[in-house]
Formats: C-alpha cells, structure tokens, sequence
C-alpha cells in the first residue's frame, strides 16, 4: 500500500496546510488551495489519468497517511483532515 508520511509539524495554519499537502501529494501548479480543490484532488489518488496528484492507489491497495506529530495540529485544522477524508472515502 502506498504510504504518504507527513510532519504535521510544518502545517501552523491554511496556507501552510495547503503548501504542505500540494508538495507531498503533488498537486498540480493549477491547484486552487482551498478544501473544495483539496478534496478534487485527494479523490483523483485512484484516478492518475486526472493529472490531479502524483500519488496513487486503487480500492484494493489504498493510500494511506501518516500524520507524524499530528498533535502539533491546531484542532480546526485536524478536524478539517479528519472530516474531509472521511469524506473522500
């Protein structure tokens, strides 16, 4: 399974989550930063013909992240990750 490890010590608010989650993910140039775009792109990670993330997995080897330091996280913003991929799965 693909797994995506990221220091959740570098996020300290929106633009560094979107910064943070756009590099380790590899979003494209074009990636709107906002959770709307968030959520296009992290839906594509079975899709790579979208061009929307370098990153990939099907439904029987799925993506899988690794929030290192997740309790450096504001709680808004863990929330936000928690919730939005719940959403996207």
């Amino acid at each position: 399974m693909p797994l995506v490890r990221l220091d959740a010590r570098r996020i300290t608010d929106w633009q560094t989550f979107h910064t943070v989650f756009a590099e380790v993910f590899g979003f494209p140039d074009f990636y709107g930063r906002n959770m709307n775009a968030w959520i296009d792109c992290m839906t594509s990670l079975d899709e790579p013909r979208d061009g929307l993330t370098s990153v990939h997995g099907t439904a029987s080897d799925p993506v899988v992240l690794q929030l290192d330091h997740a309790n450096s996280l504001s709680n808004e913003l863990f929330e936000a990750i928690t919730e939005c991929a719940a959403f996207i799965n």
